[in-house]
C-alpha cells in the first residue's frame, strides 16, 4: 500500500482532471498549483506582469460577555489583545510564504489591520497592498487568521469557548484575473474590472 506522498498523489491526479472551476468570465480554469501529473508545483510566476495588487479579507472572533467585558474595560492580565493582534496580523502577512508551502514571498507595500467591535466579539479586516507579479489574496487571509488566534490566545484563561470564523477573501485587484468582490449573502462571483 503507498504512503506518504506516493498515496496522495493518484488522488491529486484524479482531483487535477476533475477540478474545472469558474474562473474570469466564466472561463474553465484548472488548479494552478497541480501539474499534468497530479504532482504539486510553484506557479512560475517569471512572465507575469509587475502590477499594483491588493486584497482585503475579513474574518470574526465570537467570545463570551465576561471576556468581551474584560478585552473592553483593558484588564486582560496578558495585555491589551487588539493591539497584539494588530502586530501579530502584520507580521503574519510579512511572512505568509514561510508558513504557507506555495506562496511567494513578496514584498508588501502596506499592510492595515482593523478589528471593530460587534455585539459577540469582533470582526477583523485586513487589506494588504503590493506591486508585484502576484496576488496578496494569500497575506491578507492569514493576517485575520493570525490575528484572531492572538486574540483567542490572550483571552483563553477566561473563555475558552471562543470562536473564530468566517475567514473569507473580500476582494482583490490587480493582475490577469481583473477584479474581485464577494457578494455577501450569495455566491461569490467574478467581476471584470471596467478601464
Amino acid at each position: 500500500m503507498p504512503t506518504g506522498l506516493s498515496a496522495v498523489a493518484p488522488r491529486a491526479k484524479a482531483e487535477a482532471r476533475r477540478a474545472k472551476v469558474g474562473g474570469p468570465g466564466g472561463k474553465r480554469a484548472t488548479l494552478s498549483h497541480v501539474d499534468a501529473r497530479g504532482r504539486v508545483k510553484m506557479v512560475d510566476v517569471g512572465a507575469k506582469p509587475v502590477t499594483a495588487r491588493e486584497a482585503v479579507a475579513r474574518g470574526s472572533i465570537t467570545m463570551s460577555t465576561p471576556a468581551l467585558r474584560l478585552v473592553r474595560s483593558g484588564r486582560v492580565k496578558k495585555g491589551d489583545p487588539l493591539q497584539t493582534a494588530r502586530l501579530a496580523g502584520i507580521l503574519a502577512a510579512k511572512q505568509t510564504s514561510a508558513l504557507i508551502p506555495l506562496c511567494h514571498p513578496l514584498p508588501l507595500t502596506s499592510v492595515d489591520l482593523e478589528l471593530t467591535s460587534r455585539t459577540r466579539g469582533y470582526e477583523i479586516e485586513a487589506r494588504v497592498r503590493t506591486t508585484a507579479q502576484t496576488g496578496v489574496e494569500m497575506e491578507a487571509l492569514m493576517a485575520v487568521a493570525v490575528a484572531a488566534l492572538t486574540i483567542y490566545d490572550m483571552v483563553k484563561a477566561v473563555d475558552k469557548t471562543m470562536v473564530i470564523g468566517e475567514i473569507r477573501l473580500m476582494s482583490k485587484t490587480g493582475g490577469r484575473s481583473g477584479a474581485y468582490t464577494r457578494q455577501e449573502g450569495r455566491r461569490a462571483g467574478w467581476q471584470k474590472r471596467r478601464l
